[in-house]
């Protein structure tokens, strides 16, 4: 008999990737279980498949940094508690990461897949289901956006959650008003403005080094689940003179936008991964 539950949640985590760097992603779940009927008539009743999986992707996978540990691009140490390690990217640049290792998904692939990071989610999960349950089957897939979007990572030490983890991020639709008519071009614009960015606040701005044609930028801060670090070239950050909640990052779009266009009412609905977000004004 088969079991299957469709988009049982959504994780929201960031991800190294050789060439496209630190990135923001958000993917929806999906699982199946096959297995023999038990005494009410059921592979696994709906409520322990739905708590169970949930529950562990939000516990190992939500909020955190998928790192690929079998890939030749990777350098890590791991001392106790903490992890540090080093992203190689194409032309000798390079990404540094560094804090608690509830921030981190130490993902035993070569690279970063929705089918990869589902095989070594299965076998993580290997015999935490009724054994009325003979296999489990899990896979992600991506929302359907049929509009410009961006993936952005971040950090946001104030938060009480996992939001406060220097490197996670999310797969964000957009959507910009000019005096109330919608705005593709802009859309556009700042979709590709935010492809594959990291947003840094400029107060945990540390200092900053030029090697060659390459600046990096170096980020810390401390916050409550203990101290984060992040260098990564200035090319794929954009700094903030705020904390980058969806809040903040609407209204700090509508006001450049409303800068470049005087005298006009710019609404900006920004989301952050999938269904939710803010909405901002500015101008006029």
């Amino acid at each position: 008999m088969h079991l299957f539950v469709d988009s049982l949640t959504n994780v929201d985590f960031s991800y190294l990737h050789h060439t496209r760097g630190v990135v923001g992603e958000t993917w929806l779940a999906n699982a199946a279980l096959d297995g023999a009927l038990d005494h009410q008539g059921m592979v696994c009743d709906f409520g322990i498949v739905k708590k169970t999986l949930r529950n562990w992707l939000d516990h190992e996978l939500d909020h955190r940094l998928l790192v690929p540990t079998r890939s030749p691009h990777l350098t890590m140490q791991q001392d106790g508690d903490q992890i540090q390690l080093t992203w190689a990217l194409p032309d000798g640049e390079h990404i540094t990461v560094g804090g608690p290792a509830q921030a981190f998904a130490l993902v035993a692939v070569e690279s970063i897949t929705p089918k990869s990071v589902a095989a070594w989610c299965v076998n993580e999960l290997d015999g935490i289901f009724p054994t009325s349950v003979d296999k489990l089957s899990l896979s992600f897939s991506v929302e359907s956006i049929d509009s410009p979007f961006y993936h952005y990572s971040h950090g946001l030490k104030k938060h009480d959650g996992n939001c406060q983890r220097i490197a996670h991020g999310h797969r964000s639709r957009i959507r910009i008003d000019i005096d109330s008519e919608r705005s593709p071009a802009l859309e556009s614009q700042w979709a590709e403005r935010w492809a594959d960015i990291y947003l840094g606040t400029r107060e945990d701005l540390t200092g900053e080094d030029t090697q060659g044609q390459t600046t990096q930028l170096h980020f810390a801060y401390k916050a409550q689940q203990g101290e984060f670090t992040l260098t990564i070239p200035a090319s794929r950050c954009e700094i903030l003179d705020c904390d980058t909640t969806v809040e903040q990052l609407a209204q700090y779009i509508a006001d450049v936008l409303a800068a470049e266009n005087a005298g006009k009412q710019i609404t900006v609905r920004a989301y952050e991964g999938i269904g939710k977000g803010a909405v901002a004004f500015a101008g006029r």
